[in-house]
């Protein structure tokens, strides 16, 4: 299958379909448009011609094998429904391709992340299941996300060469690129001290959460007491924040800033307070990512930045090292967040945004 083909099958030039395949951050005229060009790449076991591509930049390479990778997203039942990493999955795709490797499967399991389904679900039943859909294309597997600790172990009984891309170690178990859940998020609740607030809520994932911790951490370290009624437990979506908004406007105290544990629900906090121009509360709001629609939302949106580019690289070079034998020792390798500075956070002697709408 080549890149025509492809285009001609998905109904758009070539051009088009390799801009997709080898750039992450290519922006398609629609996420469907973009799903579908990958879809029918996944079918056809498309890699690209390596041959082709050294004769052109007159190499003469030695022939390597080809590789079928997998990718486990742990995090959501169905595409676009996390930002970051939906974004950090087109990194992986733009990486398998760009190393003549053929992606053969994305599943989508939130059952993975979930301790509770895990102890309850028939585990064994269900990895073999995904195993033989495969039908042997299986070399290797890419875990977006965090996953239960019992269903990992699984998982590398049939997959012997798996990588880990998450917030959260695995401890070794398996090759992992993460970036620290706990210290992104002491850099986001440090800001919102250094801006003076002291009444400091949380939005977000709670149970076994590293960046939960890292908020509880932050505000010990610095003797502020943690408010059982600014911390407030919800999934990790737009419809989520802003009905946890709507519930925050109706406390009787309010937090002055608020610590979102990722992008996605701040995106929705704040289309909420711009819903309802509540002039008498203007909280500033710092959030995790760096997702793109953070940088569109008014007043824009302060965050800290995860550097998805260089997780997805780094990823596949370990998995594919480990495929020919380059290392045999469980690699750890931790990348840090940077803060982005914008317009969500201010001092909190401030009580109004300039921009308030999104």
């Amino acid at each position: 299958m080549s890149i025509k083909k492809i285009a001609e099958k998905a109904g758009v030039s070539p051009a088009t379909v390799s801009r997709v395949l080898n750039n992450p951050n290519y922006k398609c005229s629609s996420p469907e448009l973009r799903n579908k060009i990958w879809k029918i790449a996944i079918e056809q076991n498309y890699v690209p011609n390596e041959a082709a591509r050294n004769l052109k930049l007159g190499k003469t390479a030695k022939v390597e094998k080809t590789y079928y990778i997998n990718v486990l997203m742990t995090k959501m039942d169905v595409a676009q429904t996390d930002p970051f990493f939906t974004e950090l999955l087109h990194v992986v795709e733009s990486e398998i391709h760009k190393n003549a490797c053929i992606l053969s499967k994305v599943w989508y399991m939130s059952l993975f992340s979930n301790d509770r389904k895990c102890r309850t679900e028939n585990l064994d039943r269900i990895i073999d299941d995904m195993h033989a859909e495969t039908e042997g294309k299986c070399d290797g597997l890419v875990v977006i996300g965090k996953c239960n600790k019992e269903a990992l172990k699984k998982l590398i009984q049939k997959y012997k060469s798996v990588v880990s891309i998450n917030r959260d170690t695995t401890n070794y178990e398996v090759d992992e690129v993460l970036c620290d859940g706990k210290k992104i998020a002491s850099l986001a609740v440090e800001y919102l001290i250094h801006l003076g607030h002291r009444n400091i809520g949380y939005v977000g994932e709670c149970h076994n959460e590293a960046r939960y911790n890292g908020f509880l951490d932050t505000l010990r370290k610095h003797e502020i007491d943690v408010e059982p009624e600014y911390i407030i437990e919800t999934k990790q979506t737009e419809a989520e924040g802003y009905e946890v908004m709507r519930r925050i406007m109706q406390l009787d105290d309010y937090p002055t800033g608020i610590y979102c544990a990722n992008d996605i629900i701040a995106v929705g906090m704040l289309k909420c307070l711009n819903k309802y121009k509540n002039r008498y509360y203007t909280p500033s709001i710092i959030s995790s990512d760096d997702i793109d629609e953070a940088q569109y939302t008014k007043p824009m949106l302060s965050t800290v930045k995860l550097p998805k580019e260089e997780m997805g690289k780094f990823a596949i070079y370990l998995l594919i090292d480990r495929l020919r034998g380059g290392h045999k020792g469980a690699v750890h390798m931790e990348l840090e967040g940077k803060l982005v500075i914008r317009n969500s956070c201010f001092p909190v002697a401030e009580t109004s945004w300039s921009d308030y709408y999104i």
